[in-house]
C-alpha cells in the first residue's frame, strides 16, 4: 500500500494482530523448545483468538491487494521468504520446521489474485463476499476430515486426500505431517479473496471517517512494517532465549 494511499484503521489493526503473532510464538518457543510452561497461552480459548487474530491479518492482506502494482510480484516475493524460513526452520527445528505457514499461504494467494485479478473485478463485490464467506465456512474443517457449515451441514472427505504427502497445502495433511506454523490455503485462500473484494469499497473511500484515520501510531507503524516484523522476530527471539535459558543456537 503506498503511504499517501494508507488507511489508518487496517494499520493499526494489521499492527496489533502481528504483535498478537509475536506474542504467540515466543509463549510457543517458551513451551516447546525451552520447557516453560505459560498455561493461560495454550488453553483452548487462546487457540481461539489466535485464529482469529492470523483471520484478521490475512483478511486485510486481501484488502491492501487493491492498493498494489503487482499482486503478482508481491506474492512471489512473500513465497520466497517463506521458503528461506522452511530451509531455516528445517535446519534449527528438524522435527517441527515451518512447512506451509502464513507466510507460504499468503504468498500464493497474492499470486493466485494477481493472476486472477481481472476476473474478481467482473464480479460484484457484495456477491464476492458471500461466496467467499460460504466457501470458507465450507472448508475450515477440511484438516480434521470433514466440510460443513456449523451443524448444519458435515460432509466427510474422502480418506485418500489425507493420505498423500503432497496435499497439505490444500489443507489435507497427512498422518505424519509436522509444521511449526499451518495455514492451508483451503480455508484462507477465501478469507484473503473476500477480503479482497471488501478492499473494493475501502480503496473508492465507501467506509466511515474514522476508517481512514490513524489514532494509534504505535500498532500503524508495526502494521506497515508487518511483513518484516514477522521475518525476523523469530531470528530475535529465539537467539535471545537461547542466551536466557543457556542453551546453544543449534
Amino acid at each position: 500500500m503506498e503511504t499517501k494511499k494508507r488507511v489508518g484503521l487496517l494499520d493499526e489493526l494489521r499492527g496489533f494482530a502481528i504483535i498478537c503473532m509475536v506474542v504467540y510464538h515466543l509463549m510457543y518457543n517458551l513451551k516447546y523448545i525451552f520447557g516453560i510452561d505459560v498455561p493461560i497461552f495454550f488453553d483452548s480459548w487462546f487457540y481461539v483468538v489466535r485464529t482469529i487474530f492470523a483471520g484478521l491479518f490475512i483478511f486485510i492482506s486481501g484488502i491492501v491487494c487493491n492498493y498494489s502494482r503487482s499482486n503478482l510480484k508481491r506474492g512471489v516475493q512473500c513465497f520466497f521468504i517463506a521458503m528461506v524460513f522452511t530451509f531455516v526452520t528445517a535446519f534449527v527445528m528438524p522435527s517441527a520446521p515451518d512447512l506451509f505457514g502464513v507466510l507460504h499461504c499468503l504468498g500464493i494467494c497474492m499470486m493466485v489474485y494477481g493472476l486472477s485479478e481481472k476476473a474478481f473485478n467482473a464480479i460484484p463485490a457484495f456477491v464476492g463476499i458471500i461466496i467467499c464467506v460460504l466457501l470458507f465456512m465450507l472448508t475450515f474443517n477440511f484438516q480434521l476430515g470433514y466440510s460443513g457449515i456449523g451443524g448444519l451441514l458435515r460432509f466427510k472427505m474422502p480418506v485418500e486426500l489425507y493420505s498423500s504427502p503432497v496435499l497439505f497445502p490444500l489443507g489435507f495433511p497427512g498422518p505424519k505431517f509436522v509444521s511449526l506454523d499451518y495455514f492451508p490455503l483451503f480455508p484462507w485462500l477465501f478469507l484473503f479473496i473476500a477480503g479482497s473484494f471488501f478492499g473494493v469499497y475501502v480503496k473508492d473511500g465507501l467506509m466511515p471517517a474514522f476508517f481512514y484515520k490513524t489514532r494509534v501510531k504505535f500498532f500503524a507503524a508495526a502494521g506497515r512494517y508487518s511483513l518484516w516484523i514477522y521475518v525476523l522476530h523469530q531470528v530475535i527471539i529465539y537467539p535471545v532465549l537461547c542466551i536466557i535459558f543457556g542453551k546453544s543456537l543449534f
